[in-house]
């Protein structure tokens, strides 16, 4: 739960392309800043709790924003978007720069882990501490399982064949599933019903789930990028703390352990008895870990 001192403030800004950002903050605007980027198939509700804690906690000003495609952003269908990775790269940067952000700390989990890793490329400086909460970057991060059909969909003609076979990936179960699967029993109450019910209401308008679609087919091209973001890991050294639900059969714990190849200085790795939702399930662990950590980095307030 959140403290009850300091509650998180919802807003929308316009960008120059038109798109209409939709984030979160709670801290003051004048204090460093600490960007939580979320994940399929959720948004930035899924920070509802986080936002306002770690603004309590750390003293910095906390912003999660909702990609395009999730939550409650809205593209113009004037614009006729290209759902890309390049593309939610390329907005989150406007976002940032219409805020006039240009150094930050970064939590990245899932979807969130490429587009920040993308975004380092073209600004290896701006990034001061990187928390990946099971955000992957290395190839053994991918759970077998559940990434063979949509590696062989990667290599597919992305007809509407082959897009019909991941379908059941935007089903409420599997949805469901991403929340409650490896969520020790003690936990599971922890998980409010309408984490996965908003995000399946959301995944369920009209032309959402091409674009759901779209992102699973372009996602292997940040598998293309992993030996940059390595690369990036390896010159910048950014301080970085991988805390992994580690009964995550998304991206395995093997994606957390393998950060220690290429984060030489300060790397702390922790590993916590949950699934892949693992900040809905274990909000407090995770929080006094990123306090542990900015402390131990010297990026606290």
């Amino acid at each position: 739960m959140a403290h009850p001192s300091l509650q998180s403030t919802n807003h929308f800004i316009t960008l120059s392309s038109g798109i209409e950002i939709f984030y979160r903050t709670a801290g003051s605007p004048t204090a460093p800043v600490l960007v939580l980027m979320h994940g399929f198939p959720s948004s930035s509700h899924q920070y509802r709790n986080l936002v306002p804690l770690l603004a309590h906690l750390t003293g910095h000003y906390i912003i999660a924003p909702d990609f395009p495609g999730y939550g409650f952003t809205v593209v113009p269908d004037s614009l006729k978007y290209s759902y890309t990775f390049t593309n939610l790269t390329s907005t989150f940067a406007s976002f940032l720069s219409a805020l006039n952000i240009h150094k930050f700390a970064a939590y990245i989990f899932d979807y969130g882990a490429p587009i920040l890793f993308r975004y380092a490329l073209d600004h290896p400086r701006a990034i001061t501490a990187l928390i990946s909460q099971n955000g992957n970057a290395y190839d053994e991060g991918f759970g077998a399982e559940f990434w063979a059909p949509i590696r062989e969909f990667w290599i597919s003609a992305n007809s509407a064949e082959d897009r019909s076979k991941l379908a059941s990936l935007a089903t409420y179960a599997v949805t469901k599933g991403q929340y409650i699967n490896g969520t020790p029993p003690s936990h599971l109450n922890n998980i409010a019903p309408e984490t996965y019910t908003l995000d399946q209401a959301l995944m369920e308008r009209p032309g959402n789930g091409d674009i759901q679609l779209d992102l699973l087919f372009d996602y292997g091209s940040n598998v293309e990028l992993y030996p940059k973001f390595q690369a990036w890991l390896r010159e910048s050294q950014v301080p970085v703390l991988a805390i992994w639900g580690k009964n995550d059969v998304i991206f395995v714990p093997a994606g957390a352990e393998a950060f220690k190849r290429d984060v030489t200085g300060k790397l702390e790795v922790k590993f916590l008895d949950a699934g892949h939702f693992a900040v809905e399930s274990h909000l407090r662990e995770i929080a006094d870990a990123i306090v542990g950590f900015l402390r131990e980095v010297g990026v606290l307030v």
